[in-house]
């Protein structure tokens, strides 16, 4: 048994993390500006997207069946006869269901298929760990139940935006208060429930009040357990340093990562969010 883990590029996963696992493979989301589509992370920069987000119709599209299936080929080349495959939220994206089309009618491989439920780097530790179960040998028939459990007791995914436009605009608002938000400067703190879709997990008047929050959320949550933590951003890094640096002192944090937030994910959020995503070790 040989056992290949598959993801899309929406668990933000690093260019050096995917080549350092040669048995994780990753099928990109594509964006879509001004009618024409770039593979996220391959062929358009994060940077790029931000700059065209108010100048230009941005938006974003499944992965295409054609890089999904030379994958698959690609998989099946390497002889692995199992493919574990994690997806983003279908709550938040029909990729989950893309790929489930093209999974059932796969006859050379025998597949596990998760909804993650979430994105980003929560979608991330759900691949990490599946990595870690094949490095085991963990048996196939105990995955699914342990993916669940680390995705509902032992992980945590929110970030707060300066703007709700760009959620409304790609139509992921999900089940977030609306158009109070803007006009009375609250800032909502956004998570992922159980039916995968963008919910309010608490609010704040303000940036600065809601970034604590934040922190408070995270202490109330893992108090002196070990986690591991990254930090989301989009265009405003230097937040996200001065962020980890308060953060330090009061979590037990084994490894934290400021990670720029992938571009599919982005156009949704814009380029001012912050992001804490925390698995507890």
């Amino acid at each position: 048994m040989k056992i290949a883990v598959l993801t899309d590029s929406a668990a933000n996963l690093s260019k050096e993390f995917i080549e350092k696992h040669k048995n994780l493979f990753v099928v990109p989301l594509m964006i879509v500006v001004d009618k024409k589509e770039y593979r996220d992370q391959i062929e358009i920069t994060a940077s790029e997207v931000y700059e065209k987000l108010d100048t230009s119709e941005v938006s974003t599209s499944l992965p295409a069946n054609e890089d999904l299936m030379n994958t698959l080929d690609e998989i099946k080349k390497q002889e692995y006869t199992h493919v574990i495959v994690i997806n983003i939220s279908s709550g938040l994206s029909g990729t989950y269901n893309s790929f489930r089309l093209i999974l059932e009618n796969e006859k050379d491989l025998k597949v596990i298929h998760y909804d993650s439920k979430t994105l980003g780097a929560e979608e991330g530790f759900l691949v990490e760990y599946a990595l870690e179960l094949v490095e085991k040998k963990t048996p196939l028939k105990n995955y699914i139940e342990l993916f669940d459990k680390l995705r509902k007791d032992d992980t945590i995914a929110f970030y707060t935006i300066n703007t709700l436009k760009y959620l409304r605009r790609g139509g992921r608002i999900g089940k977030v208060e609306g158009t109070l938000g803007d006009i009375l400067h609250i800032k909502p703190i956004i998570t992922v429930n159980e039916e995968g879709v963008y919910v309010t997990l608490s609010k704040a008047f303000g940036m600065k009040r809601s970034l604590l929050r934040m922190k408070n959320i995270l202490i109330e949550k893992y108090k002196k357990d070990k986690i591991d933590l990254v930090i989301h951003y989009g265009d405003n890094e230097d937040v996200a340093k001065e962020l980890a640096e308060k953060l330090k002192p009061v979590l037990n944090i084994r490894n934290l990562s400021l990670v720029r937030l992938t571009p599919v994910l982005g156009v949704h959020t814009g380029p001012e969010i912050i992001a804490y995503v925390a698995r507890r070790l």
